[in-house]
């Protein structure tokens, strides 16, 4: 008879495990090498039957004491070997399996294996899905294509709530990978990635955008209409502003985790015409000859 070492089967170090251990190792190896993972692998198939004879034997105070006194004489001691049962496709037996649990026939041995069988949960699934920083800010129905384990796409229909957060993760319940021996389904895990676009630059809760002005308009003060993410706002323009200074405008950015908003925050950039007209020529030489202003010579930013 061929002694078999059910903590090696179960990928444990020795007998002084608890049967929450017990229970661990056995998911860990069950969901390894379970048929259903792998289909072509016979070898695993009467290792997964291994695994299950191992677990019904040690998750039971009775048979594991009686195995732990045959186990300390021979690996305790280090003069056994370890072995797999070579069982025919036909023999779900052992003798060695009967030694705690007696004779019994193929069918019934088999039904209280599949009882004894643990449930394990599916693997989750990850994936990323980059959108839009308005569709982000508004929220969208989309439909994700979502490669399942046998390789082919399903489409998953999802719902991007409106202010998701940047690497916000989105979670769908039973679309991951399929349980085993009756256990739920995985979850599927969708992180969104928010892409800044031409007009605003997304950080934290606030958006960033560029304004642009005219010399003049810096030079003299003015109020301008700039677009928001969501509304046209007003804004003033004080008078001597330079390039690169910034205004903020409270509760205009993106939408905050506790439902307020971030800043709108705009980056002044103060712009001379490429191809100015004859009279816009006339009126700078003018205030070139006019003007003592020298920004070299200042602290002042350089428009």
């Amino acid at each position: 008879m061929i002694f078999k070492d059910y903590y090696k089967i179960l990928d444990l170090p020795n007998n002084r495990v608890s049967l929450v251990q017990i229970k661990t190792a056995y998911r860990e190896q069950a969901k390894k090498y379970h048929p259903d993972v792998n289909i072509a692998n016979s070898r695993n198939e009467e290792r997964f039957k291994d695994i299950n004879e191992a677990y019904r034997v040690l998750s039971d105070n009775i048979s594991k004491r009686k195995y732990d006194r045959m186990w300390n004489r021979n690996v305790g001691r280090r003069n056994t070997f370890y072995e797999e049962s070579k069982r025919s496709k036909d023999s779900i037996s052992s003798d060695f399996f009967n030694m705690f649990f007696g004779s019994i026939e193929g069918q019934i041995y088999s039904k209280k294996i599949k009882e004894k069988e643990v449930p394990i949960k599916g693997e989750n699934i990850e994936t990323e899905l980059n959108v839009s920083i308005k569709d982000a800010f508004y929220g969208k129905e989309q439909t994700i294509g979502v490669k399942s384990a046998e390789g082919r796409i399903k489409k998953i229909d999802i719902k991007i709530p409106a202010g998701i957060q940047n690497n916000e993760k989105i979670r769908i319940i039973g679309q991951g990978k399929s349980g085993i021996a009756g256990g739920k389904n995985g979850d599927l895990f969708i992180k969104v990635k928010i892409n800044n676009d031409e007009k605003f630059t997304l950080e934290g809760y606030n958006l960033k955008s560029n304004l642009y002005l005219t010399p003049w308009e810096a030079a003299l003060s003015t109020k301008v209409i700039v677009q928001g993410i969501n509304e046209e706002i007003s804004v003033y323009v004080p008078a001597g502003i330079q390039s690169g200074e910034k205004i903020e405008i409270e509760n205009k950015g993106y939408k905050t985790s506790q439902g307020g908003r971030g800043k709108l925050i705009l980056d002044t950039k103060i712009m001379i015409p490429k191809k100015p007209n004859e009279k816009e020529l006339e009126l700078f030489k003018k205030l070139n000859n006019l003007s003592n202003f020298n920004p070299r010579n200042s602290e002042t930013k350089t428009i």
